[in-house]
């Protein structure tokens, strides 16, 4: 099978780190820290299989981006796409016979923003 080649024309998405961004001493508080970015992005389409089925799981995919494969990028992150907007990676998808190796990303977008670290 040929191996289609991946662009990152779309965009510019930061991948960041949910914990305590108090000052030590201070009463702790719920932020984001950087964990991997800049990133080049792809966006892709949310098909209606993955939103209907998003939606059965009383969820919703607001987006769907690609990115290079970073195997430490975990459904525990929070992504911000550059527009600021805060996005909670509900899936990771690690596709095959793309090169460079890539993973798509379903995005959530968050009723509330949290505080940078």
């Amino acid at each position: 099978m040929k191996q289609q080649t991946q662009t990152f024309n779309d965009g510019i998405v930061n991948i960041y780190s949910v914990g305590n961004i108090a000052q030590l001493g201070n009463m702790p508080k719920e932020g984001l820290t950087l964990k991997v970015g800049p990133l080049r992005y792809k966006e892709r389409t949310v098909g209606m299989g993955r939103f209907w089925t998003a939606m059965q799981a009383q969820t919703r995919i607001d987006q769907v981006i690609r990115v290079p494969q970073i195997r430490s990028v975990s459904t525990q992150d929070i992504a911000v796409l550059m527009d600021g907007k805060q996005y909670e990676i509900k899936q990771i998808q690690y596709q095959e016979d793309v090169e460079p190796p890539v993973m798509d990303l379903s995005l959530e977008r968050l009723e509330a923003d949290y505080e940078f670290g």
